[in-house]
């Protein structure tokens, strides 16, 4: 009863869904986000006691990453998050914002080290290696 592998359409408080299916780590952090706004049921903001149904819309914000799921099933525990994700389907304009903004994440340029800073191991070692190789081809 209310076990994951059991998908369940009874009613469940939208923190206690937010943590079984795994779209934050916490209950706290899902009540959290719930109570600062950051999750929207069925388009209105709303709270942590807010019951959720198979066929609703959620949407969550955790930090840049917005995503907007279709509640397929509930259930009060906290799964595999393989049976987790059968609890909700994500929206296909969902994906494609998700999928953006990690390759524009990929495409942004390292920041560069302060004028001056000390290079870093990484940094060393490869300034190294290409002094190695530099000194090799004379």
């Amino acid at each position: 009863m209310g076990a994951v592998s059991e998908l369940s359409s009874e009613p469940v408080r939208i923190d206690k869904w937010l943590w079984a299916a795994r779209l934050v780590k916490t209950r706290p952090l899902a009540a959290e986000a719930v109570t600062g706004g950051r999750v929207h049921l069925n388009g209105r903001a709303t709270k942590p006691s807010k019951e959720v149904r198979p066929g609703d819309t959620v949407e969550v914000t955790i930090g840049q990453l917005r995503r907007e799921v279709v509640v397929l099933g509930t259930s009060e525990r906290r799964g595999p998050a393989a049976e987790a994700r059968r609890l909700y389907e994500e929206t296909e304009e969902s994906i494609a914002r998700r999928e953006r903004l990690a390759a524009e994440r990929r495409l942004a340029a390292q920041p560069m080290p302060a004028p001056g800073a000390r290079p870093t191991k990484r940094d060393r070692r490869r300034l190294e290696q290409a002094r190695r190789r530099f000194r090799g081809g004379l």
